[in-house]
């Protein structure tokens, strides 16, 4: 099916859906109405942007029939619109073509964010701390929601290991592509000789995930309830109410102690679990698809190195697309979406090149 066959059976269904929302029987019926009202809202933009093509290229057929009028005045007018029509039905055709993309059925979840402090000591502990301040602000700029989920801190400031989630309309599909190594080179507050030290911190992604996509045995959890500690061990609570749960079958292990309530840090570890299962489960269905697939921009590797953060030269390089950018400041303070444009327009290219053969 052409391009054009996909784009012109999609404007039948929105007329469908369209008229289907609009029959008593189905006003009627709130599931069957939103479900269609989802379905419309999810094609809308192609049809909207197929429907301007074609006005524009008809206005075009038009503007180029006048060209060749009689009348100076007005062939001269006419040329003048074809180029600004022209210019805009490549816009269009580029638009659609973005628009036809497959799209990530995930993109629209919430996130939940693990930052593990890598080589390096306390200097990359320090540096997770950075991480999450800087996907804080980010998530700020956008008039998204951060929440605490798990941490476990230094002496210093820093985090071994902090979770947290971030709420906000279409949060995984911007935020998917941070998965991976990212590495800083500076000088420690705690080196007295002023030498550059090298550290890392690993992201991970996971979409949040729903009850729906998971299913979990109670039988296959074992739960352990004990005291929340801080740093060097001291009780900081005289109530247990930090929650361990263990997934017997994965032998995935989830701890949170954040909240005062035991009852919430159940409920944040079971959301952690839920959704580290279902990467689990994305994974075991993507270990057939080719070595080529898997090495796509955003593959998500643990391992792969993706970024460098390097203070004295106030750069923050991505290796995976080649871009560098200054004011390390401004994108520690959250002003990341350069970097992540970068990433996802390359990704996209990859994907039109795909679809294109």
């Amino acid at each position: 099916m052409s391009m054009w066959d996909r784009l012109a059976s999609i404007e039948r269904r929105f007329e469908e859906l369209t008229a289907e929302m609009g029959q008593p029987e189905v006003a009627a019926d709130y599931e069957r109405l939103q479900a269609l009202a989802r379905e419309r809202a999810s094609i809308d933009n192609v049809v909207t942007l197929y429907r301007e093509y074609r006005d524009v290229d008809t206005a075009l057929d038009d503007a180029k029939a006048l060209t060749d009028g009689g009348d100076a005045e007005m062939a001269s007018l006419a040329r003048d619109e074809v180029d600004t029509l022209s210019k805009r039905r490549e816009q269009l055709e580029e638009q659609l073509k973005h628009a036809l993309l497959p799209k990530d059925p995930l993109d629209d979840r919430d996130v939940i964010m693990e930052v593990r402090g890598g080589t390096g000591g306390e200097e990359a502990a320090l540096f997770a701390a950075d991480l999450y301040r800087m996907y804080s602000r980010y998530a700020d700029r956008l008039g998204w929601n951060t929440e605490l989920l798990s941490s476990n801190r230094t002496g210093i400031g820093g985090f071994k290991e902090i979770i947290f989630g971030i709420h906000g309309q279409g949060a995984y599909s911007r935020l998917k592509y941070e998965t991976g190594v990212h590495r800083v080179q500076r000088v420690p507050e705690t080196e007295a000789q002023g030498r550059i030290h090298t550290s890392t911190a690993t992201v991970a992604v996971l979409p949040e995930a729903e009850e729906v996509d998971v299913q979990i045995n109670e039988g296959d959890l074992r739960i352990d309830i004990f005291h929340s500690s801080g740093h060097g061990g001291q009780n900081v609570q005289k109530v247990a109410s930090a929650v361990r749960i263990t997934h017997i079958p994965t032998n995935l292990v989830v701890t949170c102690q954040d909240e005062r309530s035991q009852l919430k840090n159940k409920m944040k570890a079971m959301s952690v679990l839920r959704s580290r299962l279902l990467v689990m489960k994305q994974d075991e269905q993507s270990a057939e698809i080719s070595a080529e697939r898997r090495s796509q921009v955003g593959s998500g590797e643990r391992s792969e190195k993706i970024r460098t953060y390097n203070f004295p030269q106030d750069r923050v390089t991505d290796h995976r697309v080649g871009v560098t950018l200054h004011n390390l400041p401004g994108l520690l303070d959250g002003e990341i979406d350069g970097l992540i444009d970068a990433v996802a327009t390359s990704e996209q290219a990859r994907l039109l090149e795909q679809a294109a053969v």
